[in-house]
């Protein structure tokens, strides 16, 4: 930082003009002077001695003060106006089949009734997920699973682990499932963690327990953790939830792991936490746990590795066969992993585990208050009544499956992952980012707009992700992709799709997709901010009273 240089070149300022600003003064004068000087000098230094460059808050600061301007206020509440009902008539369209309940029935309805409106809900959608033609979002479906964890979850509906004194065996369940995970981790016997409700939660609560165990232990007020670029908008979140600034770090253009150097770097006297993926969601690259490790080590900085996408795959994936670096507590310095249960580890929504290397960092993340009229508080994660129900459903989901049958599950998924990925690396027009570790595999383009790639395989039925800064598109293989004939057909449909983009690369993307070119291409971030606050507003859009 330069903050050195900025203090120390004020300090000959001040004592160059000393007699100026003292001598022949009359006592009130030297007091308001003083004063004066002091307060600019404070304010100066509070202004320099930030986290975000003064180039970024005065960009920021520009922005916030052009849209203040009534004409550019008004024409910008106008395209978002438009931009709002252009959302809602989305949602409209897609749910134009059903009736919306806007009050209470009079008189409740029969279980068969409501049983056949939920199959109705269910049907609606532009995609038919269970034809593998979704990237990511259901990560395995199983009728015998379905019926398994359907019963479990009935079983357990009713109880919440808020109170172990009434269910002691939901607990138990919980207890077991942070257990088996931290072993699958190659966890010793300090290990410890808890369930949360999915991966955003897992990654909050390791960053609000490292804020506060840096606040108590180190005396850091003004704390910040070092984060790839790549790593999940979870760390952004907990950012704003926690007030911690995120000092984020580029990744490697060839090999999209974040760039160690820069890391080293980024890292100063208020860092709380040093973060790597395991893989990244963008690019599904693993970036080097090993290196960041030792850096934490290093400077005595805990050390986070999101697992939440790679799972039960990355942990079994060197079992399956695959070559991967090692990502685990295996390594000296790593602190605490996050994993997703409900994505390789086939349990329903909503269920995660966060682990830690020691009890003396969980005991960070719990949150317990004393002085309370209704008696001594204490909860581990954000909720304090939690759903027994998906406890005992994703303890019923892993009992089921077995070392066996993750393994299994993980060679189906990787060798099938690794099959499309050599099938894309010969399509010419179109190239794989860096070195795809688990099941993410992205691809972008140099010769077209990848977006156009994107549009056309979304009018074949595939739904992919998006990606930005560069553009890109990426599949997450799930368990989905392994049927007989899916990968070959999602190879075969590229293959045409780019044959035909290639007749007239320079053309540019219409459409939908056209939104994710310009959304890049805007300065103004909190313009894209807006606009995406219209569409989680448009989730919850019910038609008005009087028009239903």
């Amino acid at each position: 930082m330069r903050t050195p240089v900025v203090a120390q070149n004020l300090g000959i300022f001040i004592t160059a003009n000393i007699n100026r600003l003292f001598v022949n003064r009359e006592p009130w004068q030297v007091a308001t002077v003083t004063a004066t000087v002091v307060l600019s000098v404070a304010w100066l230094w509070n202004f320099v001695n930030q986290e975000e460059s003064i180039w970024l808050r005065s960009k920021k600061k520009f922005f916030h003060y052009v849209k203040k301007l009534p004409s550019v206020r008004h024409k910008i509440d106008e395209e978002l106006s438009k931009t709002n009902e252009n959302f809602e008539n989305e949602i409209s369209k897609s749910c134009a089949k059903l009736y919306y309940n806007l009050e209470l029935p009079e008189n409740g309805l029969s279980s068969e009734k409501i049983l056949k409106l939920i199959d109705q809900h269910l049907r609606i959608g532009n995609y038919d997920w269970r034809d593998g033609r979704v990237s990511g979002a259901v990560y395995g479906f199983d009728e015998e699973l379905i019926d398994l964890v359907t019963k479990a979850y009935g079983k357990a509906s009713y109880t919440n682990p808020l109170h172990p004194d009434i269910f002691p065996g939901v607990c138990k369940m919980e207890a077991e499932v942070i257990r088996m995970a931290c072993k699958l981790f190659q966890g010793g016997p300090n290990t410890c963690g808890t369930m949360t409700s999915g991966g955003t939660e897992s990654i909050v609560l390791a960053c609000k327990a490292y804020r506060d165990y840096a606040r108590e232990q180190k005396g850091i007020t003004k704390p910040n953790m070092v984060v790839p670029r790549t790593a999940h908008a979870a760390f952004d979140k907990a950012a704003q939830y926690f007030n911690i600034h995120a000092r984020y770090v580029d990744v490697d253009s060839e090999s999209y792991e974040v760039n160690l150097k820069a890391f080293k770097k980024a890292i100063n006297g208020n860092t709380i936490l040093l973060v790597g993926s395991a893989p990244n969601f963008p690019y599904g690259t693993l970036d080097d746990i090993e290196a960041i490790a030792a850096l934490g080590l290093k400077y005595d900085i805990p050390v986070h590795v999101d697992a939440c996408l790679g799972s039960f795959v990355i942990v079994f994936a060197r079992e399956a066969g695959y070559k991967l670096r090692r990502f685990d507590f295996s390594i000296p310095g790593v602190t605490s992993i996050s994993a997703d249960t409900h994505k390789y580890g086939f349990a329903p929504k909503g269920s995660s585990v966060i682990l830690y290397s020691d009890k003396k960092f969980r005991n960070y993340q719990f949150t317990v208050t004393t002085d309370w009229p209704g008696g001594v508080y204490g909860s581990p994660t954000v909720n304090g009544s939690r759903a027994g129900g998906i406890i005992a459903a994703c303890w019923a989901t892993m009992m089921s499956y077995g070392h066996n049958g993750y393994l299994e599950a993980t060679k189906r998924i990787l060798d099938t992952a690794r099959y499309i990925e050599r099938g894309l690396r010969k399509i010419d027009g179109i190239f794989v980012f860096g070195q795809p570790a688990t099941s993410v595999i992205a691809i972008g383009s140099h010769v077209f707009d990848v977006f156009r790639l994107s549009d056309a395989l979304c009018k074949l039925g595939w739904n992919l992700n998006a990606l930005q800064f560069p553009s890109g598109i990426h599949i997450c293989v799930t368990d989905m992709h392994t049927a007989s004939g899916i990968a070959d057909k999602f190879l075969v449909d590229v293959r045409a799709s780019v044959a035909e983009l290639m007749k007239d690369p320079q053309q540019p993307v219409t459409g939908k997709m056209a939104i994710y070119g310009m959304a890049q291409a805007i300065s103004d971030r909190s313009v894209v901010g807006e606009v995406t606050r219209c569409y989680l507003n448009s989730m919850y859009y019910t038609p008005p009273l009087d028009e239903h």
